[in-house]
């Protein structure tokens, strides 16, 4: 399975950048496949603006991962935090944006 990179990505007010999955309908932060020749860091700032439409500079790494079983998204929004528990997201993605948030950084690679 191709590497993957994904990035989580906070506004001024705090809110966390969720992409929607088209297969299962649960979000996550957006991301994909690293590309031949491609860097985490570039995958990772492709990938949110094919997704979302916004824009990012990677700042630092939060974390590696083994387990992206990842598809295309459908939609994107911005999450408040707090908001997190109450959206259908699986465990393992659920776990990589708990630990992103709770890093001091808020615009970061996972």
């Amino acid at each position: 399975m191709p590497p993957t990179a994904f990035a989580a990505v906070r506004d001024d007010q705090g809110r966390v950048l969720l992409v929607r999955r088209r297969d299962s309908g649960n979000w996550e932060l957006p991301g994909g496949r690293v590309d031949l020749g491609e860097s985490a860091t570039a995958a990772a700032e492709r990938e949110v603006v094919e997704e979302s439409g916004v824009a990012i500079k990677v700042t630092r790494l939060a974390g590696v991962y083994t387990d992206p079983d990842h598809d295309e998204t459908c939609e994107a929004a911005w999450i408040d935090p707090v908001q997190i528990d109450t959206l259908p997201i699986q465990p393992s993605m659920r776990l990589r944006i708990v630990q992103a948030l709770n890093e001091p950084d808020t615009q970061h690679i996972c």
